[in-house]
């Protein structure tokens, strides 16, 4: 399987559902709907989604089941890095080939737009299964178009996707990356504790929300929150081995050395990959998204 041509025909997916996801540019606010579409389209690697899809498909169930998680995702991403890119936080110039939100159009613009954008998150996800689901039993399962969802499941996937996203993990993780302070015994597990919260965590809920969406029974939905987990940190580590030219102080490549860095991504990957050993040619898409998002600087 070719993780670029998976991410890219389950990036259309998921491209389709944001575009009727968000408001027209033209649509009042003007300026606040083409701040939050010129950051979303054209986007990235769109792994996350990518990511929930693979956790679904690999507890057999097609991926249109996660599309609304996989839209929840991304949206989640985007704004962080929306808000990141301020110039109170990491004052970036460039995002995905083009000026950062603030340069673009201004600095409140790009508040406001990251702002929406998390919000949008919590709706598309919540409105995915319609009253119906959300009106079901816990544990009763109703349909919807993209396939069979349990009331008790979406629930969980809010949940996980709002813990994601908050004070002990994601702004909690950057919270820390900018106050960060080399040096010291344990420079090493700091580094990897700011990797996990404001990399790895959104990463797991795509892997873990998917299959649980998917079907998943909580021992799965466990061990595969524990892959994203692997793969997140690894995957940060293979951003900061692509981008060494920066100064970051909580990076493992400054406090390793390249070698010592990338051997610790590889370890990591190889832990992600062993919780996947009995889940046969369905987790194939798991497999290799993770390879490609640890090893596509070598």
């Amino acid at each position: 399987m070719d993780a670029r041509a998976y991410l890219e025909e389950r990036g259309l997916l998921v491209d389709r559902f944001l575009e009727a996801a968000l408001p027209e540019a033209s649509s009042p606010p003007q300026r606040l709907h083409q701040a939050m579409r010129s950051i979303l389209f054209p986007g990235g690697k769109r792994l996350r989604p990518g990511l929930a899809f693979a956790g679904c498909e690999a507890v057999g169930s097609p991926p249109e089941v996660a599309l609304p998680l996989a839209a929840a995702v991304e949206l989640v991403h985007t704004y962080s890095l929306v808000h990141d890119d301020l110039p109170c936080m990491d004052d970036d110039s460039q995002r995905r080939g083009r000026p950062t939100v603030h340069l673009a159009f201004d600095e409140a613009t790009a508040v406001l737009a990251g702002d929406a954008l998390l919000a949008l998150a919590f709706q598309v996800l919540a409105a995915s299964a319609g009253e119906r689901t959300l009106a079901a039993e816990p544990g009763e399962r109703t349909e919807w178009d993209g396939g069979p969802v349990a009331a008790i499941d979406l629930a969980a996937t809010l949940e996980d996707l709002a813990a994601s996203a908050g004070s002990t993990r994601l702004v909690g993780g950057q919270s820390d990356d900018l106050r960060f302070t080399a040096g010291g015994p344990d420079e090493a597990e700091r580094v990897e504790s700011v990797h996990l919260r404001k990399s790895a965590a959104l990463i797991a809920t795509s892997v873990a929300g998917g299959a649980r969406l998917g079907g998943a029974d909580p021992e799965t939905v466990a061990a595969l929150r524990l892959f994203g987990e692997e793969v997140g940190v690894a995957f940060q580590i293979a951003d900061d081995l692509l981008d060494q030219d920066r100064s970051e102080p909580c990076s493992l490549v400054r406090v390793l050395g390249s070698q010592a860095a990338r051997a610790r991504s590889e370890t990591l990957l190889d832990g992600a990959l062993g919780r996947l050993r009995s889940m046969g040619e369905r987790a194939e898409p798991l497999r290799e998204l993770a390879r490609y998002a640890v090893r596509r600087a070598q």
